[in-house]
């Protein structure tokens, strides 16, 4: 079952629910009566179907949202706490790298200032930690 297939289940519940409001508003007696009981009973198929069908879905709804929802809450201010957890990380995490990139450059400057004869191994070096975006295999980097 698609997606647009539940969909059009949905729909089918809706109007199943709308049929069954029209049939109450309007009861004049036994044909109302009778009538209802096919629109219940449809609505009884229709909710069974759209339950085995939905439940066929791939889903990826996390625990903690679902949790969430049933405490009442709305998701869409989990998502946006959430958001703001990724994005301070993101911000940690990108001071360490440019404290770290920092301090490597620091240190190859003083590695050369003491040793000179080491200027092309640091400069190698140097290079690699640049470039080392490339993917590895086994362990070893492609360039």
């Amino acid at each position: 079952m698609s997606v647009d297939g539940v969909d059009d289940q949905i729909k089918d519940v809706i109007h199943d629910l709308y049929s069954i409001q029209a049939a109450t508003h309007g009861y004049v007696g036994p044909q109302t009566q009778q009538e209802l009981v096919r629109l219940v009973t449809r609505l009884a198929g229709s909710l069974a179907t759209l339950s085995n069908d939905a439940s066929t879905l791939p889903t990826q709804i996390t625990p903690e949202i679902i949790e969430y929802v049933d405490e009442g809450r709305n998701p869409d201010i989990y998502t946006r706490e959430f958001v703001e957890v990724v994005q301070k990380s993101n911000q940690y995490m990108k001071g360490k790298s440019e404290a770290f990139a920092g301090f490597r450059d620091a240190l190859a400057e003083e590695i050369v200032k003491a040793w000179p004869e080491m200027k092309a191994d640091v400069d190698q070096v140097l290079h690699d930690a640049c470039t080392d975006t490339a993917p590895r295999t086994n362990g070893t980097r492609n360039s």
